[in-house]
């Protein structure tokens, strides 16, 4: 979520040009990467997009542990394998009991890996999910405080064009309403349909065969 992609917002009406030269063409800025980060939900949803990648890295992390320890058990059969006093019975059930456990190994090879690539996956999605949900939230709050002022054009001046430059190279201080957008996302006790739809769809657990 580090990482905003930069958002343009144009309400652009068709004006006569004599009215944008007379000066009474209604123009505002926003800095949508400033309200992105500096939106208390923004912050929510960090938080829980952590805690969901910490819980995959735990579970990650608890099969590694199985894996190294069946590596274990078949490393001392194979040493147990190599004992001269052992008898062919003995050595013949101990093969098969590790050959079984190799072919264990495998398959948590698979589910290890399958288990990886599917919750980088689910994570890159749900955060996402939440993202784009943010970014609407705040283009909404934008979009009323528009139609409320009645302007004609507004621009995101933090966007980049495609040279790497800025959008908006100049504007006064004046045009700029962004900390008006803040006082309406931050206000305490704000009903949000973020709320119902920030979370995403879960992660589905892991299982056999998984994920």
């Amino acid at each position: 979520m580090k990482k905003l992609l930069s958002t343009i917002v144009t309400l652009a009406l068709a004006l006569p040009i004599a009215a944008f030269a007379q000066g009474t063409l209604k123009i505002g800025t926003v800095d949508m990467q400033r309200a992105f980060k500096e939106y208390n939900k923004t912050k929510d949803a960090e938080a829980k997009m952590k805690d969901a990648a910490t819980a995959a890295q735990k579970e990650f992390n608890d099969r590694a542990e199985s894996y190294k320890k069946a590596l274990d058990e078949v490393n001392n059969l194979n040493k147990q394998l190599d004992a001269p006093a052992l008898s062919a019975d003995a050595k013949s059930q101990k093969a098969k009991e590790r050959d079984d456990k190799i072919a264990n190994i495998k398959n948590m090879e698979r589910e290890m890996n399958d288990f990886r690539q599917t919750r980088e996956r689910q994570l890159q999605e749900q955060q996402m999910h939440m993202r784009e949900g943010i970014v609407k939230e705040i283009t909404d709050v934008v979009m009323t405080k528009v139609r409320d002022n009645k302007m004609e054009l507004v621009f995101d001046k933090s966007g980049m064009s495609l040279n790497g430059v800025p959008v908006v190279m100049y504007a006064p201080d004046s045009f700029d309403f962004t900390n008006d957008i803040m006082t309406v996302l931050n206000k305490p006790g704000r009903a949000s349909s973020l709320e119902k739809t920030s979370a995403g769809p879960s992660p589905t657990p892991a299982r056999a065969s998984k994920p």
